[in-house]
């Protein structure tokens, strides 16, 4: 059977058979559902193993602990993350950075909604990163970029990256905001959040 390859560096192994993989998939789609239901403090690996059906074994051939299993979830988000807003672009006029933006934010929106365990993970677990260098906003500053890049016809640069992570770092702060104000998010505070982005990158995009 073909390997089937698997992009999280944050495996203790990585799966190269189909079984393997679905076997993982399973193990993060159930700590996605219980995170929802119990919250990160309250998540353990063996209620992880018991949902995913799959013996304890099983999770440990993968994660060392929960925090492990967390951030290869929140690693697993980024990438469904970064191939919706991929096919997104493909349906805006390339160079069009502003629907780009637009789609970045509501691609965003969308999973922080419907996906399980997204609200409280989202591209980074909980605890603190152990490499302050590689930590979930520089990770998704890094995919945007490219991505935005890659629409705009432009070469990846740092000066590119530095206004990508600013804005992700201020839209992290402004939608903790949204969402702490409203469940389902405060549409006020989103809509200035778009304003803000839309302003900021005008000077770097124009």
């Amino acid at each position: 059977m073909e390997p089937v390859p698997h992009a999280n560096t944050n495996l203790r192994r990585t799966p190269v058979q189909q079984r393997s993989a679905e076997r993982l998939a399973r193990i993060l789609d159930a700590c996605a559902e219980l995170l929802d239901e119990t919250g990160y403090e309250q998540l353990s690996t063996r209620a992880v193993a018991v949902r995913a059906g799959v013996p304890i074994g099983s999770v440990y051939r993968f994660f060392s602990n929960k925090r492990a299993l967390a951030d290869a979830l929140a690693r697993r988000n980024l990438d469904s993350y970064a191939e919706r807003i991929t096919a997104r672009l493909e349906t805006i006029p390339a160079g069009d950075w502003r629907h780009a933006i637009d789609a970045v934010l509501d691609e965003y929106l969308a999973m922080k909604t419907a996906v399980p365990g997204f609200a409280l993970i989202d591209f980074g677990a909980p605890a603190p990163d152990e490499d302050p260098a590689d930590d979930a906003n520089q990770r998704v500053a890094g995919r945007l970029m490219e991505l935005l890049a890659g629409h705009l016809g432009r070469d990846p640069d740092e000066d590119l990256l530095r206004a990508v992570l600013v804005c992700v770092e201020a839209t992290d702060a402004l939608l903790q905001l949204a969402f702490r104000t409203d469940p389902s998010g405060d549409d006020a505070i989103v809509a200035e959040t778009r304003v803000l982005l839309q302003a900021y990158l005008a000077r770097v995009l124009d």
